[in-house]
């Protein structure tokens, strides 16, 4: 097998959309919801989290009252104004970049807070976020990810580090995490990174469990999924102690 990503049509067969994994921590059980390609659900200790939210707000469960929104990058796959527009209450905080809060209306834009690549906020809510570079290799100004615009996350709950790789290649700022208990990691081209370097940078750091996320690519101008079940197989050759959950993103 080439080192290029195989692409394929397929229909995924695994856990529906509408289940929550849960995860013991020390103040309580944390729920992960995979909603959509990269929008996910988090709730903890009575806090409702969402991730890039975009598309329905029939979607999202808890619409009515999310805590906190995190936003990776501009891209309309990460980015709908109109979305979070509809999800915002008065108790409602933003945490975002700042060519994300460039790209959010005035309303938006007051109830969010910047976070630049290397830098972290110790407690917003009781939780811990870190700002992790993404960006595309090799480094060009013409990339569909220029280093410094987006961010990776990790959020710690308690005693559970969770991180989400949001558009990013095999990059070193990845690779160099440290206790990751859990990872959603992107694999897609042309935007992200094929399933071996995302093998080769989880096997770098080595969190406990990693769920393949935004696996959605595109190829001769058609939508194409990349073969999660091969990353699985690829890294727990490499590892078999890191545990590989597949879910259908795109039900």
């Amino acid at each position: 097998m080439n080192t290029i990503t195989k692409l394929v049509m397929v229909s995924f067969l695994f856990l529906s959309l509408s289940h929550a994994d849960s995860f013991k921590t020390m103040k309580g059980n944390l729920e992960i919801t995979p909603i959509n390609h990269a929008s996910t659900s988090l709730s903890w200790n009575k806090l409702n989290i969402l991730l890039d939210p975009v598309g329905s707000i029939n979607r999202y469960k808890n619409a009515k009252s999310i805590d906190l929104i995190l936003l990776t990058d501009i891209h309309g796959d990460h980015l709908s104004p109109k979305t979070i527009n509809s999800l915002v209450s008065s108790k409602t905080k933003i945490i975002a970049p700042q060519a994300v809060i460039d790209k959010l209306p005035k309303n938006l834009q007051k109830i969010t807070t910047r976070l630049d690549n290397g830098k972290s906020i110790n407690s917003i809510m009781g939780l811990k976020v870190e700002a992790i570079a993404m960006y595309n290799l090799p480094e060009s100004e013409h990339a569909k990810h220029t280093k410094g615009r987006g961010n990776g996350y990790v959020l710690t709950f308690a005693d559970k580090r969770v991180y989400f790789s949001g558009d990013t290649a095999d990059v070193p700022e990845m690779r160099a995490l440290k206790n990751i208990d859990i990872a959603f990691i992107a694999m897609n081209l042309p935007y992200t990174m094929s399933i071996y370097d995302a093998a080769n940078g989880v096997n770098a750091f080595k969190p406990n469990i990693v769920y393949p996320y935004h696996y959605r690519g595109k190829k001769d101008g058609k939508k194409v999924f990349s073969d999660i079940k091969e990353f699985k197989n690829i890294l727990n050759k490499m590892d078999k102690n890191i545990q590989v959950e597949l879910r259908d993103w795109y039900k």
